[in-house]
């Protein structure tokens, strides 16, 4: 299908731009993509083990922190990020054992902490992520307790990689028990009784372990005691899987394993653990619908499904017949959102109203218990925990309010303020409001608007629209500290629900998915129209900014519209469309974008906005400055790389070409908050500067 040739050739610089860029080589590559062939002159940047790899970055990286060092506000703006980031942060508390844990971060700490205290409140340090690396750059990722408290399994991220290592632990005394478990991957831990648990991961491949492509995942047991090498695959050795998950029911008695080769649509298997004879069973046998077991009252299973429901519906059937023709309603599908969870005996049916959170409480037996009273409009998230909890906890954030807990009482339904954070924040000066514009097939689309009281509609307020539109995630609203120290200088922060997102179900979802991508692309662009028509902005005062998926929307926007905005900041992004799916797993995402290689249509539709392939000479583009890291093993930054190279060899105008790679930093999860307010407070002041502020 495709062929490869490659020659070498050193790029010639010839910019307008008065900045020096570092010169990056040229090479003669190209793939045939049905008959068409395609040019990839920096390929060689794919290959992120090399030592010309590497001495790019830091040239680029050399060139990026020179331009930002020499903004006068910068420091400022970091300066306050830390004051306001520099709270107690307490988590919900949870039990387990004899103990009850919490997470507590005193302010700037890299990574929160675990405390415990027993029984007679005596309170001590359980575990310390911030001691597992002196840069703070290894996170805490999944942390699992055995079912009476005695063992505790965690997985560790170094640099932010996707690979995890998991440590076992005496809970009791804090003794690690073995020898780590090592290459772990989009893995949860579920513990089997106290004899070891059940985790996923992939054969280690071939090449660059941050950019060689995983295609076969694989449920693995763990008995205590032994070598890893020993551990039984349970699932995928046979069939293969891109993404497989196992747990155990809270009981013990099943294994429940989840299997797709997509973000979207999964079988489902049952294995009943209280015979030892039993064999896996088949729930779900395709991939067209999204299923998950939440719970199960002996052999009674409760599963939240999409299957004849695009927003999701649970249903109850018996272990021994649990295939969807015997499913039975129990809640039933409505005009909203569900994502269910479960904890002292009943259900918890969380739906999204236009992105704003609705919490309805239920027995097992789908009766209506009441509505939660929530404290305002915004994201509630929570109401989980085990059957025999009789209290639990939910969060809620929108905007201006910082994330707060709250305790609930599920019998009576009453809830009070847990842990109320003190950020330095004055909420009530400022204003969150949502409206409702026209895309450019006549869709409605939401967007919340947040910025200071009083604000002129004069067109000359700095903007950061921010959108997503994929993969059927929503954007809620939640409090972000760098997003309230943009506000406070005078910014606006605008967030648009575009489709391909779930904030109205599968359909919404798929209304942005394929060969109808660019649906999404127009309901930013609309949203953007839309600021600068009601004067809240203009274009010489918007900046654009996505990560991930979102980092392939600002990418392709800023290709197609460069007159829409004033800066660009695609983050982490997902910027070349033909080659995205033979890294890591990213072959996963093909139900979100189709492959080039799937048919000519796909590819031409794929070629018309992929943003490395779209980039073209002679046209002023916005100021950019593309964030990515070197060890994200999730998007690769090659994506990045490349599409900062062809935006400084093809840029025509004095606008800044940039790109900032932080150095052991991946995706973004378990991110360490110095590198987080060092990232955020040079986003701002880069896009402040090229408004044209002087001082802020």
């Amino acid at each position: 299908m495709f062929a490869i040739v490659c020659v070498f050739s050193v790029q010639a610089q010839s910019k307008k731009s008065t900045l020096s860029y570092p010169e990056t080589k040229k090479e003669t590559v190209s793939d045939t993509y049905f008959g068409t062939s395609i040019a990839d002159p920096y390929r060689w940047l794919e290959d992120d083990r090399s030592e010309e790899t590497g001495a790019w970055v830091k040239a680029q990286n050399e060139v990026t922190f020179n331009y930002l060092s020499q903004i006068p506000f910068r420091i400022q703006i970091k300066e306050r990020m830390e004051k306001l980031w520099n709270y107690e942060r307490i988590s919900a508390p949870f039990k387990e054992g004899d103990y009850t844990y919490f997470f507590r971060n005193n302010g700037l700490q890299n990574q929160s902490v675990l405390y415990r205290k027993d029984k007679s409140g005596k309170e001590e340090l359980f575990l310390d992520p911030n001691t597992f690396a002196k840069d703070g750059t290894t996170s805490l990722g999944n942390l699992e307790f055995s079912r009476d408290g005695s063992l505790v399994a965690y997985s560790i991220s170094e640099a932010g990689s996707d690979w995890n290592k998991i440590i076992i632990m005496d809970a009791v005394s804090k003794k690690v028990l073995e020898q780590p478990i090592v290459d772990v991957k989009f893995s949860g831990i579920s513990w089997l009784g106290n004899t070891g648990f059940y985790y996923s991961s992939y054969d280690k491949p071939e090449g660059s372990e941050l950019s060689a492509k995983t295609d076969q995942h694989k449920l693995y047991f763990h008995k205590l005691g032994t070598a890893q090498k020993e551990d039984k695959v349970i699932f995928g050795q046979q069939e293969k899987r891109r993404y497989v998950g196992g747990g155990v029911s809270e009981d013990e008695r099943y294994l429940i394993i989840s299997a797709a080769n997509s973000t979207t649509g999964n079988e489902l298997y049952i294995q009943d653990l209280s015979k030892s004879d039993s064999k896996l069973v088949s729930i779900v046998n395709n991939f067209e619908s999204n299923n998950s077991i939440i719970d199960n009252v002996g052999s009674k299973l409760y599963i939240v499904t999409n299957l004849n429901a695009p927003n999701q519906k649970i249903v109850t059937v018996d272990v021994s017949n649990p295939t969807p023709e015997n499913w039975k309603e129990l809640i039933p599908e409505t005009d909203f959102v569900l994502a269910p969870s479960v904890g002292g005996g009943y259900l918890f049916a969380n739906y999204m109203k236009d992105a704003i959170s609705q919490v309805m409480q239920y027995d097992y037996d789908g009766k209506f218990i009441r509505k939660i009273s929530l404290p305002g409009i915004g994201t509630a998230g929570g109401f989980s925990g085990k059957k025999t909890a009789k209290e639990l906890y939910f969060s809620f954030s929108n905007y201006l309010t910082p994330g707060t807990i709250f305790s609930f009482e599920p019998k009576s339904g009453t809830s009070k303020v847990y842990e109320k954070p003190k950020v330095d924040f004055k909420s009530d000066e400022y204003e969150s409001k949502q409206v409702f514009y026209t895309s450019k097939d006549g869709t409605k689309i939401p967007m919340i608007i947040t910025h200071k009281k009083g604000l002129k509609l004069n067109g000359k307020n700095p903007t950061i629209l921010y959108g997503y539109g994929g993969f059927n995630v929503s954007i809620t609203p939640n409090f972000s500290v760098t997003n309230a120290v943009w506000m406070e200088n005078g910014g606006i922060y605008a967030v648009a629900n575009l489709r391909g997102g779930g904030e109205y179900g599968q359909k919404w979802h798929t209304a942005g998915i394929q060969q109808k991508k660019h649906n999404v692309f127009d309901d930013f662009i609309a949203a953007a129209e839309y600021l600068i028509a009601q004067k809240y902005t203009s274009s010489d005062y918007l900046a654009i900014r996505g990560g991930s998926n979102g980092g392939l929307l600002v990418g392709a926007v800023l290709t197609q519209r460069p007159d829409l905005m004033k800066v660009a900041l695609p983050a982490v992004g997902v910027l070349d469309m033909l080659r995205y799916h033979t890294f890591t797993a990213g072959a996963g995402w093909a139900y979100d974008y189709g492959t080039a290689n799937d048919n000519a249509e796909m590819f031409a539709y794929l070629k018309n906005y992929s943003p490395v392939h779209n980039v073209k000479k002679g046209v002023n583009y916005p100021a950019t400055l593309v964030t990515t890291g070197d060890h994200d093993d999730r998007v690769v930054p090659a994506h990045s790389f490349k599409f900062a190279a062809e935006l400084q060899d093809k840029q025509s105008g004095e606008n800044p070409v940039l790109i900032r790679i932080d150095v052991n930093a991946g995706h973004g999860a378990g991110k360490p908050i110095s590198k987080t307010i060092e990232e955020n407070a040079d986003i701002q002041a880069f896009t402040l500067y090229n408004m044209g502020i002087k001082k802020i």
